[in-house]
């Protein structure tokens, strides 16, 4: 089964910045075969890809407050298990184990990063938008940070919300 189901052309949005207070709210349940919620992910997915770096958007990124979100790991240098590209709707992480602390970023806090402590092992449910297919994916290493990443944005969670406390928070290094 593909994990990128067919769907409408995307436009670009613009992306939300905390501390925008729709970032800190719990999203809400969609019916993944709703014509709308299909929308909405093309759109997270042209966004996504507009955005240099950029590996995964959830909808709160875009000022919507639905449980949407879009990932793709492909060509990034950390990552072991990869998917491709894919859009979830209503995503639940089912199981999760082999803690380790990473460095993360956002495209909602770009002038930070932040040690965060994830799973490195990772089982998340979820529809697929358009069709509502039933998928699970299970994955590691980098694309179950990215994953577990963007389901804390559907929860209303940013990834200053995890870290230990201040020394844990970097500014973002610019390379030109």
């Amino acid at each position: 089964m593909s994990l990128l189901p067919p769907l409408p052309e995307g436009q670009v949005l613009a992306i939300v910045r905390a501390p925008e207070r729709g970032l800190s709210t719990r999203s809400a349940e969609v019916d993944p075969r709703d014509p709308a919620v299909a929308q909405l992910a093309a759109d997270l997915l042209a966004t996504q890809r507009g955005a240099a770096g950029c590996v995964g958007l959830a909808a709160p990124q875009v000022g919507v407050g639905l449980r949407v979100f879009s990932l793709d790991v492909t060509g990034h240098p950390k990552a072991r298990a990869c998917h491709g590209a894919l859009v979830l709707a209503n995503p639940v992480i089912v199981t999760a184990s082999r803690w380790e602390r990473g460095r993360e970023g956002c495209l909602s806090v770009p002038d930070l990063t932040g040690d965060v402590k994830r799973a490195t092992r990772l089982l998340v449910s979820g529809s697929l938008p358009g069709s509502g297919a039933p998928v699970t994916v299970e994955t590691d290493a980098f694309e179950a940070r990215a994953l577990q990443h963007e389901i804390d944005h559907l929860d209303g969670l940013l990834f200053l919300d995890r870290v230990a406390g201040a020394h844990a928070v970097h500014a973002r290094k610019v390379y030109l």
